[in-house]
């Protein structure tokens, strides 16, 4: 009895080990394999990418700014040189500068890019799309035209880096929800919409921003109207062509005012415009990424145009303290109120 009272002890002691043993192999294979989730980009193409995404590629400028809004910063492996030479961007996130830029100017180097092992693309050049996913990289188009745009590519990105991103991308829409209303409220009433022009930059007076494009919609939701009729981003007129628009206020990007309202001033045709009279001539601020353009934050965009083109209705608006909210609250980056005042200058 005794004899066969051990042989079953030892065939349990057996058993046990044996189903511990082969529980331990099972939880480590499946550990180790790296679990995926579908995500369907901006142009409606749907994405497998890995649930745990550590490694980010974002080869479009402006989205760099998204992933830092989303506190993505330190998975980012592949970035721009524009984004890297960004003083603002490098002031809020100093690893920027040692983030490899994958490009031969505007040609990305699949190679180079290969070498940084992302395990996730962002892009909005088709091109750069295709070329990453021949290289079968999970690769996301975030490209955007418009504010739905806007908000659909930062839930999209917060999709893709996972963790705490949903939630302050949720944030974010709230906050721009918020300034959008701020300024409905504040101009509701008011029936002067000021005829408004948008030059790219103070280098090409001719190349502006026309009808159908974000900035046109901020203009708008800033209480104005674009001074053309033309649509399109980025697009050339004539000289002609602004005379006749004759805007009320003209907005430059990338410069200051100051630049912006020497380089209107030295022309001999568009000097006579009566926004160049008035001094209503005003460089854009840019921040981690210009304002005014495909950025996270034309969320104080809408306010500090809407306080440029409609002075006594947002008389009490504080700008300055405004832009130090955002960035403490979104980038946990303390602005200065001197940094804040060289920002909306356009420096």
């Amino acid at each position: 009895m005794k004899r066969t009272h051990f042989w079953a002890i030892g065939l349990a002691l057996l058993t046990v080990l044996g189903l511990a043993t082969g529980c331990g192999r099972s939880s480590n294979a499946t550990t180790s394999r790296q679990t995926t989730h579908i995500v369907t980009d901006m142009t409606g193409k749907k994405v497998t990418v890995p649930t745990r995404v550590t490694r980010v590629a974002d080869l479009w400028h402006a989205n760099n700014q998204v992933v830092l809004l989303l506190g993505g910063q330190r998975r980012l492996v592949a970035t721009t040189q524009l984004i890297k030479q960004s003083p603002w961007f490098q002031t809020v996130n100093p690893r920027i500068k040692h983030v490899t830029a994958p490009f031969a100017g505007d040609d990305l180097q699949i190679e180079e890019l290969l070498k940084t092992k992302p395990d996730v693309v962002i892009a909005a050049d088709e091109a750069q799309v295709k070329k990453a996913r021949s290289a079968k990289l999970p690769t996301v188009n975030a490209m955007y035209q418009d504010f739905a745009g806007l908000r659909k590519s930062v839930t999209l990105t917060a999709k893709v880096l996972g963790g705490t991103a949903p939630k302050v991308a949720d944030a974010y829409q709230r906050t721009l929800t918020r300034n959008l209303n701020t300024v409905k409220r504040r101009l509701r009433g008011v029936t002067a919409k000021p005829k408004v022009l948008h030059i790219v930059n103070a280098t090409n007076l001719n190349q502006v921003d026309g009808r159908g494009t974000i900035v046109d919609e901020w203009i708008k939701a800033a209480g104005g109207q674009n001074a053309l009729k033309q649509s399109g981003n980025m697009i050339s007129v004539t000289t002609e062509q602004l005379a006749k628009a004759n805007p009320d206020v003209i907005i430059v990007g990338s410069t200051t005012t100051a630049k912006a309202q020497r380089a209107l001033r030295q022309n001999p045709v568009l000097r006579k415009l009566t926004a160049v009279k008035h001094g209503r001539v005003y460089g854009n601020p840019q921040g981690t990424f210009p304002w005014d353009r495909y950025s996270a934050e034309e969320v104080l965009q809408v306010l500090w145009a809407a306080k440029k083109l409609h002075p006594a209705q947002f008389r009490g608006l504080n700008m300055v303290s405004e832009t130090q909210a955002f960035y403490q609250k979104y980038y946990h980056y303390h602005l200065s109120q001197t940094q804040a005042q060289q920002m909306l200058n356009g420096k």
